[in-house]
């Protein structure tokens, strides 16, 4: 159950309406760095949340609190935008600046809503629960939450500084103070599982995948060179998890990786008849590959040498 306050968790004041903020804090509303993001990500991360309670009341906590930075904005958006523009009237036509401020708005601003917020992007993207990361291994998803609110923090810093109103100045920084603190929490349960969460899952026993390829950087250039890598903390040394140490490998096709070659098809999945098997045109076309790949034995598939 949630509970609901009429006033806003911190306030929200604007001194200079500004249609065009308006737009970019939209961004911060409804965009893939934005708060609608970071609070389904974590009220669908503790819904789903197996194990130690106190994981699943720390998530809640903070999705709820998330609604409420949703909240301030929408307020900002349309203290925003209260002395838009809202018609193409002849002297606003013939004044550059409020033409100016008219073609930098979100038009839905006007259209859809009436001059208040939307759960969409600085493009008027609606916000479709794509980037919500919930995937029930408590590791895997305090990674995910430490990238997300240091997007959510790059992103509330360059509008801070993309705007001159005190009143937004000191509400976005109040907005940054909270994505240190909640980059802080998700760390800090990182640091409290120790370095034995790594890899994630812990769960599986790595003797089961194969050991060969676990800590080596492949290296994929055409020149096959290990160039500025070498040396790199992800390179040489033992890894972060301490079961392994860290090498450039120079990256090829492996031992026993070939073309791939998928053979002729079905003629009930209906591509031409030069591609299936079931007509006369298809066996020909057998053939004339089959021959081709016998003077490049390298080439045939473990299906053609069979056959």
């Amino acid at each position: 159950m949630y509970y609901t306050d009429k006033k806003l968790q911190f306030p929200v004041t604007v001194e200079k309406p500004n249609p065009v903020f308006a737009r970019m804090l939209q961004q911060a509303i409804g965009g893939v760095e934005g708060e609608i993001r970071v609070c389904m990500q974590y009220f669908f991360q503790a819904w789903g949340s197996r194990g130690p309670a106190k994981y699943r009341d720390m998530l809640l906590n903070t999705a709820t609190e998330e609604i409420s930075h949703i909240e301030m904005l929408a307020t900002a958006v349309a203290l925003n935008l209260e002395k838009a523009p809202v018609s193409f009237q002849e002297e606003m036509a013939a004044d550059p600046i409020a033409g100016a401020v008219m073609n930098g708005m979100d038009m839905r601003h006007i259209l859809s809503t009436g001059l208040a917020a939307m759960p969409s992007d600085a493009n008027g993207v609606s916000f479709n629960m794509s980037h919500i990361y919930a995937s029930g291994n408590i590791a895997g998803d305090m990674y995910c939450n430490v990238a997300a609110e240091a997007t959510g923090r790059v992103l509330a810093v360059r509008l801070y500084n993309a705007t001159d109103d005190p009143g937004m100045k000191k509400m976005l920084a109040f907005n940054i103070a909270r994505d240190t603190m909640h980059q802080q929490q998700w760390l800090a349960v990182l640091e409290e599982l120790g370095p034995s969460h790594l890899p994630v899952p812990n769960s599986f026993p790595q003797s089961q995948e194969n050991q060969d390829y676990s800590y080596k950087f492949f290296i994929t250039t055409t020149d096959k060179q290990v160039g500025n890598q070498e040396g790199q903390s992800w390179t040489s040394g033992t890894a972060p998890d301490g079961h392994g140490q860290f090498e450039p490998f120079i990256a090829g096709p492996l031992e026993g990786a070939g073309e791939p070659n998928l053979g002729f098809g079905r003629p009930d999945t209906f591509g031409q008849k030069e591609q299936a098997l079931g007509t006369a045109t298809g066996v020909l076309e057998k053939g004339k590959d089959l021959l081709s790949r016998m003077t490049h034995p390298n080439l045939l598939s473990e299906k053609d040498q069979i056959s």
